[in-house]
């Protein structure tokens, strides 16, 4: 009997609830935008944490997961990065129809009138710096795991970790300070739902390299096994270009 080159996968049922669970979660923010969707968010991260700890442990301890595996991981992960940059053209696409069609009950200008946009150089502009300062850090633990450096590799994807969870708790005092709500006009709507996916982006950024840090601290990261740090230092990066184009376009443009 000829042994297959592939993986086959053990019955779970983490994606059922993986998919109720998001599926739930943007119902319930749609009717409350409140606890509903808090605790429900809740339930799809710990599922996240828990896939991953099964994923973790097919590779790991069982060695189920053979090279061909790893370049459909990688194929995989291109295609959900192309995935996310289209659902935040649609984003963009949505600001840029505003700004080029300027209804005269906004007052005919953008932003409408009543508007106080905020400052780009003030917390934007920390926060710019911020993301930026992590990217260089996932890119220097990156290169240490490729040179088995343990100690840096471990620094820096600390590091890069710390410094999403501060973007975070800067951007909720920048909500918390704004002017204008999710009702404002079009100007508050893709405001906030665009800086607001973001993010939740950033946030599942956060959840991915703190699984590759808790893997490089039990030493079962190295130079020729690493792909999950790699899945998650891309991912970080496209959350990086997308808040430059956030930043340019919605802070300083509409500023």
């Amino acid at each position: 009997m000829m042994t297959s080159v592939f993986h086959v996968m053990s019955l779970s049922m983490w994606p059922i609830i993986m998919a109720l669970s998001v599926l739930i979660s943007f119902i319930s923010m749609y009717l409350s935008m409140k606890v509903g969707f808090n605790l429900l968010s809740l339930i799809v991260v710990l599922v996240i944490l828990s896939w991953f700890k099964d994923v973790s442990r097919e590779s790991d301890l069982l060695m189920e997961h053979s090279f061909l595996n790893n370049i459909f991981f990688k194929t995989g992960m291109i295609l959900f990065i192309t995935s996310e940059v289209m659902f935040f053209v649609s984003f963009f696409w949505c600001y840029f129809d505003f700004v080029s069609v300027v209804d005269c009950e906004i007052g005919s200008v953008w932003p409408p009138k009543g508007i106080q946009s905020i400052n780009p150089f003030s917390i934007p502009l920390l926060n710019t710096l911020i993301l930026l300062s992590s990217g260089v850090m996932v890119t220097w633990s990156h290169f240490s795991i490729l040179y088995n450096d343990w100690f840096y590799a471990v620094v820096t994807l600390g590091a890069t970790v710390f410094l999403g969870v501060y973007f975070l708790f800067i951007q909720y005092q920048e909500y918390m300070d704004a002017t204008y709500t999710f009702m404002s006009s079009g100007y508050g709507s893709i405001f906030f739902l665009a800086t607001g996916f973001h993010g939740f982006h950033v946030l599942l950024g956060c959840m991915l390299l703190s699984g590759s840090l808790y893997r490089m601290l039990l030493m079962v990261c190295d130079s020729l096994s690493h792909y999950n740090f790699e899945f998650s230092a891309w991912y970080w990066h496209f959350v990086d270009v997308v808040w430059l184009f956030l930043f340019i376009f919605i802070y300083w443009w509409g500023y």
